[in-house]
């Protein structure tokens, strides 16, 4: 595969990768006032630019910035468009991790104001990458659906929004101003994360919306429409995916359940060039409902954990590749971790080696399976 290909690549990773201790302590300083924010990006692009040589020397394609700007894999992102604020409140989530580790956060996104792009978001963040990596930088956002599944019509300000569908109208523009610059900016490949769908395979994440006053039966179509209305202006150039996964933090999860509540809405209904899912392990149920999945659409399997330190074994993960196939013809399939190794600065409980070794198992696996390299 030469430098210009074009995505889709069949060895991939989610995008966020372990933050530098370096990173970290600017970030920190930059916090307390003890460093400006100039510095602080001096450093982060010294880092980005490591991040990059790192996923080249992997074999990777498919190049992102690591999320390395970013505090969250979401709230940084939202946040830059007026009328989205971050919160605190009583409604917290549980991690569950191994071993019984539990976290908890009680972060929540509120929308208080008419949401308006104001300024671009992350084009300069884009803008960036693309001029330290000549593979195909790979640009992730999340979708503005994450933030209506926690707490439903309550965390949008009746005041500004009497009209729920003027919410919605509103960040779909805004979506389509930040995509459409991002495109003038170069981007060929978004990856649009929400969690979204995934959690609503969980029981207990099904009942709390109902509580909240949503029907989890049909809000996956219903997101699955509000997503299609963000890329809906996106030229034939950008190649478009999903991600979805079921809790990424410090090496815990929130949520368990196979894809059947959602498959035929999610898969049937986006209107996106593939799904990256998570597969790791069997909290993700098994893959009939990928016979859902249209035969014009990419699966990427993921099927190595960003959670655990164990290397996956390549034989291991060619038999799951080929039980995927039952329901997927094999040149649909593509390969990545389950989620990205650091959804917030925190990052996952392995090691910086660890994970160059993961990204370059998922390049030897695809080359391997499908003949590529």
């Amino acid at each position: 595969m030469n430098p210009a290909a074009k995505p889709h690549f069949r060895a991939d990773h989610v995008g966020s990768l372990l933050r530098p201790p370096e990173l970290k302590d600017a970030r920190d300083k930059a916090q307390k006032g003890e460093i400006t924010a100039a510095a602080l990006r001096a450093v982060e692009d010294r880092c980005i630019r490591d991040a990059v040589a790192l996923q080249e020397a992997a074999g990777l394609h498919g190049i992102t910035d690591g999320e390395y700007r970013r505090a969250m894999w979401h709230t940084d992102f939202l946040t830059g468009f007026a009328g989205i604020e971050s919160t605190h409140t009583d409604y917290g989530v549980v991690f569950k991790g191994e071993g019984g580790d539990t976290g908890r956060t009680s972060s929540m996104l509120v929308v208080t104001d008419k949401v308006r792009r104001t300024r671009p978001v992350m084009v300069d963040h884009f803008a960036y990458l693309k001029s330290v990596t000549k593979r195909t930088p790979k640009f992730c956002i999340p979708a503005a659906t994450y933030l209506h599944l926690r707490g439903g019509r309550k965390i949008v300000s009746d005041d500004a929004y009497p009209d729920i569908d003027e919410f919605w109208a509103d960040i779909a523009r805004a979506y389509q101003e930040e995509i459409a610059d991002l495109v003038a900016a170069g981007c060929t490949y978004l990856q649009i994360d929400d969690v979204s769908f995934a959690f609503l395979c969980d029981p207990e994440i099904r009942a709390q919306v109902r509580r909240d006053g949503e029907d989890p039966d049909k809000l996956p179509a219903r997101y699955a429409r509000i997503i299609n209305t963000l890329i809906a202006k996106r030229p034939p150039t950008l190649t478009v995916t999903t991600h979805t996964c079921r809790g990424n933090f410090q090496s815990m999860w929130m949520a368990s359940g196979g894809y059947d509540p959602v498959a035929e809405a999610v898969f049937g209904l986006l209107d996106v060039d593939g799904f990256f899912l998570e597969y790791d392990t069997a909290r993700a149920g098994g893959f009939a409902p990928l016979r859902y999945v249209p035969k014009t659409k990419k699966v990427v399997l993921g099927l190595v954990s960003t959670k655990t330190p164990e290397l996956e074994a390549k034989d291991a993960l060619k038999r799951r590749i080929d039980e995927a196939a039952k329901y997927v013809p094999l040149e649909n399939l593509c390969l990545s971790p389950q989620c990205g190794f650091a959804s917030t600065h925190h990052g996952n409980r392995i090691t910086p080696d660890i994970q160059r070794r993961k990204l370059a198992l998922i390049v030897e696996v695809a080359a391997e399976v499908w003949g590529t390299g």
